[in-house]
């Protein structure tokens, strides 16, 4: 503002110098004064925000976005903040965890301006409070932790870093609202190590399934073995069933057989000419009898007499006579 004015002051000087322009020098400082304090007085704030004026070096008010009025040389905008939420890179740093080793660890942090006076006087510079805040809990929190804990517990570290930073930054005006570590680099050593227990783990997850899988094929094995005996035990005892039951009906059918043809045979002899006829039958069979013992045989049997023949039809005549009068063999 006061270069404005001083620009002013030399302009009505010059024409207050020159004779034809000398009566226009009053009315143009007049205006030119007017044109200055209304520039000064008169602050457009952008959109999300904040500008902090101090009247006389002292806070007086904040200015929201939109057209404000201040008064000129009493008033002036100290601070200009803004409302929107801001990425700030961690340099890296080194750490060394519960187990004593060592890890470069970065990461990135979130953070939003909520109170613009605090935001001003609270801190004389926050950015670089809440970055060193975030490496030193940073640290304090992988401390307190092993290696193989800090590659599973990333969120657990960004929470605390959060809530330390958030606690901290109610005093600067500023909201931290989330942070995350972006790499964790452990030494080359240590990294030659986790590989080389990665692959061990690898291979034994390896071994394990193969052992399951020679395990369930030899199960498998074994039940279709087991399946296959019971069902041969199975088709071995209803072979032997059905054959049972094909030598009972095959019994029952010769029994049948045979009594029907022996009462047949009764029932021929009572008719004319029946018994002569069963004597003649009798008869040929004995004769039949011991000619095939002389063809099979070396040793030919005889009777002792013909008389013999003669009785064996008599007998054989006297039990078809008691089968046809419906006597057992052994009754008279």
């Amino acid at each position: 503002m006061f270069l404005k004015i001083i620009i002013v002051g030399i302009v009505t000087f010059a024409l207050t110098m020159l004779e034809p322009t000398s009566g226009f020098a009053l009315p143009f400082f007049v205006l030119a004064m007017a044109i200055v304090f209304v520039i000064e007085s008169v602050r457009v704030v952008p959109q999300q925000n904040a500008w902090v004026v101090e009247r006389l070096g002292k806070f007086h008010s904040v200015l929201t976005p939109g057209l404000n009025i201040i008064v000129p040389f009493f008033d002036k905008v100290a601070y200009r903040h803004s409302l929107k939420e801001v990425p700030l890179d961690v340099p890296e740093q080194i750490c060394i965890t519960r187990d004593n080793t060592q890890l470069a660890v970065d990461g990135i942090l979130y953070y939003q301006v909520t109170d613009p006076q605090r935001a001003s006087y609270g801190s004389s510079n926050y950015i670089a409070a809440i970055s060193q805040l975030a490496q030193t809990t940073l640290r304090s929190a992988i401390g307190r932790m092993e290696l193989d804990k800090t590659f599973e517990s990333r969120d657990e570290v960004n929470r605390q870093v959060v809530s330390a930073l958030d606690e901290a930054g109610m005093a600067w005006g500023v909201k931290v609202l989330r942070y995350e570590i972006k790499n964790i680099t452990p030494p080359e050593s240590i990294l030659r190590a986790m590989q080389a227990q990665i692959t061990a783990e690898r291979e034994k997850r390896a071994l394990i399934a193969k052992s399951e899988g020679q395990k369930q094929q030899e199960i498998n094995i074994a039940e279709g073995e087991k399946q296959a005996a019971i069902l041969k035990s199975e088709g071995a005892k209803q072979a032997v069933i059905n054959k049972a039951e094909g030598e009972a009906k095959s019994i029952r059918m010769i029994a049948e057989a045979t009594a029907a043809a022996v009462e047949a045979v009764g029932q021929a002899i009572g008719k004319e000419g029946g018994r002569d006829a069963a004597n003649l039958k009798v008869a040929e069979q004995y004769v039949g009898a011991f000619g095939n013992l002389a063809k099979n045989s070396n040793t030919m049997i005889v009777p002792a007499s013909v008389a013999d023949v003669a009785t064996l039809v008599t007998t054989a005549m006297t039990v078809l006579d008691k089968t046809k009068a419906g006597l057992p063999a052994g009754k008279s």
